[in-house]
């Protein structure tokens, strides 16, 4: 079926948002068109409203609409939890155990994507050092994530800060049965004493 302009236009949009396919993208379109023009004028403004205002703290990366975001403004930066992306920090947040503060790469090395230290925030992080005891190191556990982990220890445990890296192992839940071999390996050497 093709669809008429206007709304082939909006269905290709919503189409490079991350994980919206065309039927997705379709069943969005014809959820707006069918919304009150109330409801469409919010949802743009909201668009342009974020696009506008929200930017990055110039001390971490995370998001915000200040100069600074309110986790720098507020925390003692004693410790630095290093995540790859601002919405790391959202799941860490949740937990509500965390007390220091964030850093934001702004991606990991990468070499298949041409991604190296130089393009990811590691200056900025370690001119933030001074007066820091820990710096939890939070990547994704992927190829890429234990890489970047790796960079970044080889250049902090130098300069005398204790770096950590989050454990990994099973989730909450899980079955062992189904785990596999890395996921299994890493829970033992990541185990703690009861």
């Amino acid at each position: 079926m093709k669809y008429i302009e206007p709304l082939a236009r909006l269905i290709a949009q919503l189409s490079k948002l991350p994980s919206v396919g065309e039927k997705t993208a379709a069943r969005y379109a014809y959820a707006i068109l069918n919304g009150s023009d109330e409801d469409a004028e919010e949802l743009a403004d909201a668009i342009r409203c974020v696009k506008r205002e929200v930017h990055f703290c110039k001390i971490c990366g995370n998001y915000t609409e200040n100069e600074i975001c309110d986790i720098c403004a507020e925390r003692k930066a004693n410790v630095i939890c290093v995540v790859k992306e601002p919405k790391d920090i959202i799941a860490f947040e949740r937990v509500k155990d965390f007390k220091g503060v964030y850093h934001v790469l702004g991606g990991v090395i990468s070499p298949l994507e041409h991604i190296g230290p130089s393009d990811l925030r590691i200056k900025q992080l370690l001119e933030r050092l001074d007066g820091v005891e820990e710096v939890i190191l939070a990547t994704n556990p992927d190829v890429e994530g234990e890489a970047t982990a790796m960079y970044l220890a080889r250049l902090i445990k130098p300069l005398g800060v204790k770096c950590t890296r989050i454990a990994r192992g099973l989730p909450e839940g899980s079955v062992i049965e189904y785990a596999d071999e890395s996921t299994l390996s890493r829970a033992l050497s990541s185990r703690i004493e009861l």
